[in-house]
């Protein structure tokens, strides 16, 4: 039976894929120019992998049902909710790499304010301390903080999340 929340599901389809959009102009528009030196240090080579994640999944398949509902409200319901699913996937993977893309970002700003900066013997110890700052920041970006920020950002903006999905099932999707 139908039960009426169709429009408020291709309501939320929308606004998923929005937000996948920005984050994926985000990340595409992040940008570097490491000298030869600076080429394969950790914070450059994050950038490189996270702008290359976030290509990968833009160009990942569709994994919801292309079966058109054919104006069937019980095979609408099924089919919005399996696009959320796949939105929300998407959605949760481009935040992860967008929030590793940003603290890689820090620090090459960091590291260069550093070098900037009046040579000192305390130099290699400043550098040793924005690359471990980076790794606390990465190891902070967790799952469930990913998941969080979505839904803190989502409930602010006061959008229905009735049938978003949970972080166990966006987990299980990404493992397939």
């Amino acid at each position: 039976m139908a039960d009426g929340l169709n429009d408020a599901r291709a309501m939320r389809v929308a606004e998923i894929v929005t937000d996948f959009r920005n984050l994926q102009h985000y990340i595409a528009q992040i940008r570097t120019s490491p000298t030869a030196e600076e080429y394969y240090l950790e914070g450059y080579a994050l950038v490189r992998q996270c702008v290359a994640e976030g290509r990968s999944i833009l160009a990942g398949p569709f994994s919801a049902s292309s079966v058109p509902p054919s104006g069937n409200p019980e095979a609408e319901k099924a089919q919005l909710r399996s696009v959320i699913l796949d939105a929300s996937v998407r959605r949760f993977k481009s935040q992860r790499t967008y929030l590793r893309a940003t603290a890689a970002m820090r620090w090459i700003n960091a590291r260069n304010a550093v070098l900037r900066g009046p040579r000192s013997h305390g130099r290699q110890a400043q550098l040793q301390a924005v690359d471990q700052s980076l790794r606390v920041e990465l190891a902070s970006i967790t799952d469930e903080r990913v998941e969080y920020s979505l839904r803190v950002q989502d409930a602010a903006q006061g959008k229905w999340l009735a049938e978003d999905p949970s972080l166990a099932t966006i987990q299980q999707m990404i493992r397939r």
